[in-house]
């Protein structure tokens, strides 16, 4: 498939085989540690910005501020990454850029600087995702593309797991500070496991992924939204998060308003979904090239409405915890299937950043509105209803998924022997 290239002599064969792990291997640390940076700039900005003397208005605005620079920052980062030849020098500069805002928030916590600070996290980041998924897909071709996939969600989940315990240590014996002097001092492992990244052993052409074209021999990248398909997941997509983002927020918030809340709950339903995905993440890009995207998708979905109405019974804290286990599925399946869809229809226009970017920006927009419909609903009409509301779009997303979104994956590819583990 990759021409007379790939022919080489049994000699040789070990030597590409070893090439090939040792990418495949700085790839999942790389995943580790931007997973693990990323994790800095979770709940940790609000209570360090709060110890500082920020307002929990002043917090939210500028937590704002972030998300909207990232919603704005998808699709040009997908165009410029599309654009680019140098794809490891774009992603060495983007976590330089996401390093800095951390030591923005660490030295200068003042409005300016930390409004500053979040909208270049938020366009570091937007160019940090669909860059690894290209050299991802560079490295192994688009027949183990679903495999690979499946093993950075497993090392991303274990590195975010990994660093939320080391940032609560931290906090607790050297200050909240502390937190984002290692966010930013992970930049240094990321870049070097990205520097050790190599080509594989048959690197792709443009006959597997125009992303590897030269860029006068692709469409234009707007072509790409002609395909019917970019809307219809780009659709699921937004309604999937519409009804996900608020779930946990608002069962957490049950809990505390019938004194029910118990300190192990909250890290406890962060961590187990992330077992989830390390556990399940391999074993899901498998399924999606062994039984097609669709199938994978459908259990994904399914579960989102499953998991509101099951919230909805006003269940005591350990059974919220078990119920997130759930989401783990979830998110095993959206992480995966994201950038996998978006190679399947950019194939032939080779826009892959810009499909990704686009996908991000449905689901972040679905995601922005989740939380403020959710709330509303819950003050006027009570959790239950909202939670059975948000079961409702859960249904919808998952019935559009069902009736309207067809499969994607060449056929060809499931006739593939499974990628070297």
């Amino acid at each position: 498939m990759y021409g007379v290239g790939c022919l080489v002599s049994l000699a040789a064969r070990p030597v590409d085989e070893l090439t090939f792990r040792a990418g495949r291997n700085a790839v999942h640390a790389l995943n580790f540690f931007v997973a693990a940076m990323e994790t800095g700039f979770g709940p940790f900005v609000t209570v360090w910005l709060v110890s500082q003397g920020w307002s929990l208005t002043e917090v939210g605005i500028a937590l704002s501020v972030g998300t909207v620079a990232g919603l704005c920052a998808q699709l040009p980062a997908g165009i410029l990454i599309d654009a680019v030849s140098g794809k490891r020098d774009i992603t060495i500069v983007a976590l330089a850029v996401v390093a800095a805002s951390a030591l923005m928030i660490a030295f200068t916590p003042s409005v300016p600087a930390i409004w500053a600070a979040e909208a270049l996290h938020s366009f570091g980041s937007a160019v940090i995702t669909p860059a690894i998924a290209t050299l991802t897909l560079a490295l192994c071709g688009t027949e183990s593309f679903s495999d690979r996939l499946g093993g950075n969600a497993r090392y991303a989940s274990i590195g975010a797991a990994l660093a939320a315990g080391t940032f609560g240590l931290a906090s607790e014996h050297l200050g909240e500070q502390s937190i984002f002097l290692i966010t930013a001092a992970l930049a240094l492992p990321a870049i070097a496991s990205l520097l050790a990244i190599k080509p594989g052993p048959c690197p792709p052409t443009r006959d597997d992924h125009m992303a590897f074209a030269p860029r006068k021999d692709r469409d234009r990248p707007w072509s790409i939204f002609r395909d019917p398909r970019m809307h219809i997941f780009a659709a699921c997509l937004l309604l999937f998060y519409l009804s996900n983002a608020a779930l946990l927020p608002l069962a957490l918030g049950e809990l505390s308003e019938r004194g029910r809340a118990v300190g192990f709950v909250v890290p406890a339903a962060v961590i187990v979904p992330q077992i989830i995905v390390a556990v399940a993440s391999p074993w899901a890009g498998a399924m999606a090239r062994q039984l097609g995207r669709r199938a994978v998708l459908l259990v994904g979905f399914i579960a989102l409405p499953a998991r509101a109405l099951l919230f909805a019974f006003n269940l005591g804290p350990e059974a919220v915890v078990a119920i997130e286990m759930l989401d783990g599925v979830s998110a095993t399946v959206i992480g995966i299937m994201i950038p996998l869809i978006a190679a399947d229809l950019t194939r032939k226009s080779g826009h892959l950043n810009l499909a990704i970017g686009s996908f991000d920006l449905a689901l972040g927009l679905g995601a922005t509105f989740s939380t403020t419909v959710a709330g509303w609903a819950a003050d006027r009409m009570g959790a239950e209803l909202a939670f059975l509301g948000l079961a409702l779009v859960g249904l919808i997303a998952t019935v559009l998924l069902a009736m309207a979104m067809p499969e994607t994956q060449p056929r060809r590819e499931a006739r593939k022997a499974p990628a070297t583990a």
